[in-house]
């Protein structure tokens, strides 16, 4: 990839909130014949290290029981919602008209929208006519470094070009109450809503410059993280393995990774990770010999906003700006596959 300028960057998320301590006690009353199974389980809530999340239906929606039109229906419109305040804000804060822009790479894989998002928000954002779509689906956790990546190269591959990236899911909406699966109780716990947005061009840059990108697929690693597909609704998919899994890989992984990339990992001077939960973070530390408070940024946004998802890693990648870019830093988020995704930025 040639580099890239990273022009503008801006998030969004839902109106309705939810405290941990809240949410915790409503889904206990909500497992009803399954209280023994949530009380074993519990302290996910204690221990997730999220003081609140924000999510795009107030909580009595949750309570109720939905199938797959309900829940796509609250989909589409939510998502819509948070697509066009983030893509709009990106928009304006790299100093552009909507109609500047040439192409937009629309990542989400909460929901089902044909057409896609990018063109139900059309009409509301005052995108061309003739601009460029490329929605993408099914990347999970890692669309946000993925998604970014993919507007980054159509930037790039033709120059003078404005691109943008916006991500959007809604993770809540795939709560499910009715299940007994572990990791149903595990996703009420962690899963919030937001949406993210970016504009890349080549030329020069503004707020950092985006000088390349890699990926790593493990084999036989399908069932580590994703969703099923049931009757009622998407289910989440979430192996206990993750945390060791990333333990085992991810040295040699980054290593790999900043070969490719063409430096070293020791003139890398901050991660800006995906927070999917704190024993994700720590799992990273420890694979990386981190020392303690260097992911602190990634704890605040879990904290905040619990797992949005793709989006969250552009919430973090937002307050490392706001706090001053190091000169040289790497983005990572693993997602379904089982894969992790990297994308390098200089700072201006």
């Amino acid at each position: 990839m040639q580099s890239c300028s990273l022009l503008s960057l801006a998030t969004a998320v839902p109106p309705h909130v939810v405290e941990q301590h809240e949410a915790k006690a409503r889904a206990r009353e909500a497992f009803g014949g399954k209280k023994a199974l949530f009380d074993r389980l519990s302290g996910v809530f204690d221990n997730a290290g999220i003081a609140k999340r924000h999510i795009v239906a107030p909580q009595d929606w949750y309570l109720a029981e939905h199938g797959w039109h309900d829940r796509n229906s609250l989909y589409l419109k939510a998502a819509e919602d948070l697509f066009v305040e983030a893509a709009s804000t990106a928009i304006e804060k790299a100093g552009m008209a909507p109609d500047q822009i040439d192409g937009v790479v629309a990542v989400s894989t909460t929901g089902i929208a044909t057409p896609s998002l990018e063109a139900r928000a059309a009409p509301r954002v005052g995108f061309r006519d003739d601009i460029r779509r490329v929605p993408l689906f099914g990347l999970g956790c890692a669309g946000g470094v993925n998604g970014l990546a993919t507007a980054a190269r159509m930037a790039t591959s033709e120059p003078g070009t404005n691109w943008l990236f916006v991500t959007v899911e809604t993770c809540s909406i795939s709560i499910r109450l009715d299940s007994a699966d572990p990791a149903a109780i595990v996703a009420t716990a962690l899963f919030g809503d937001g949406a993210a947005a970016a504009v890349v061009t080549s030329g020069e840059h503004s707020l950092a410059r985006i000088t390349g990108a890699s990926e790593k697929l493990f084999p036989d690693t399908l069932r580590i993280m994703g969703w099923d597909v049931e009757d009622p609704g998407l289910a989440v998919v979430f192996d206990r393995a993750i945390p060791p899994f990333i333990e085992q890989h991810l040295a040699k992984t980054v290593d790999e990774m900043c070969v490719k990339l063409g430096v070293d990992f020791e003139d890398v001077d901050r991660l800006c990770c995906h927070p999917g939960g704190v024993k994700v973070i720590d799992a990273i530390e420890t694979a990386l010999k981190l020392n303690q408070g260097e992911l602190n940024i990634e704890r605040e946004v879990l904290r905040d906003f619990g797992n949005m998802s793709a989006p969250t890693v552009l919430f973090v990648l937002e307050r490392l700006l706001a706090r001053g870019l190091p000169d040289r830093v790497l983005m990572t988020a693993f997602g379904p596959g089982f894969t992790c995704a990297g994308l390098m930025l200089e700072a201006a």
